[in-house]
């Protein structure tokens, strides 16, 4: 078989302290993971080689996550349990790979392939009423950005004593952050709750694709 069609896709979590590492920080802490676990990564060619690895949507910073994933392409196959067993070994407990599979070589690269995002936020108290604002006002590389929440809330968000489930969609034109929602959304309830963490559970494909 065609050593270019060996390509995997992990999934891992993201929890506890390391939810405050930035995108960059994820990725290289589970390239250092790749390179212990003894994958056999391929390398780019030209004049910088690097490992072919490529990350899943950037979550913002103080976000956890349950269902993160990374593609990475390898030179020859091994079995993808024995890679997962090889990548937790080698792997943060609060950044663990969680499971490993082969994916087609022509699969949505896993920054596009999963533009819905559901996110459960944990809240200080329950707050009687959520109410959804029409626009947000976001500064974007120093300019005012006016974003129709309508467009990226794919359903209503559903409370449960203290716990907020919200689903937002990736736009090719941008994206509403879910600490971002969750202020404004929150900022008009009589009981003010505070917003004690914020967890990514489930990341699919677009329910239009």
């Amino acid at each position: 078989m065609d050593k270019r069609l060996f390509r995997l896709r992990v999934y891992f979590k993201k929890k506890g302290r390391l939810a405050n590492l930035s995108h960059l920080e994820v990725a290289r802490a589970l390239e250092r993971a790749v390179r212990r676990a003894d994958v056999p990564y391929a390398i780019s060619q030209g004049f910088s080689p690097h490992m072919k690895i490529a990350f899943g949507s950037a979550l913002s910073v103080g976000v956890g996550s349950t269902c993160e994933c990374f593609d990475v392409q390898l030179t020859r196959y091994v079995s993808a349990d024995k890679l997962c067993e090889a990548l937790q070994a080698a792997s943060a407990e609060d950044l663990m790979v969680t499971g490993c599979k082969y994916i087609e070589p022509d699969a949505p690269a896993a920054s596009v392939a999963f533009p819905v995002s559901t996110y459960i936020a944990k809240l200080s108290c329950a707050p009687t009423n959520v109410i959804v604002p029409e626009i947000i006002t976001v500064i974007r590389k120093k300019r005012e950005k006016q974003l129709v929440v309508s467009e990226y809330l794919v359903e209503q968000p559903q409370l449960a004593e203290n716990e907020l489930t919200f689903t937002l969609e990736a736009k090719p034109t941008g994206s509403l952050r879910p600490d971002v929602f969750l202020k404004e959304a929150l900022a008009q309830c009589p009981e003010r709750p505070e917003v004690i963490s914020i967890t990514r559970i489930l990341q699919r494909e677009s329910a239009t694709a």
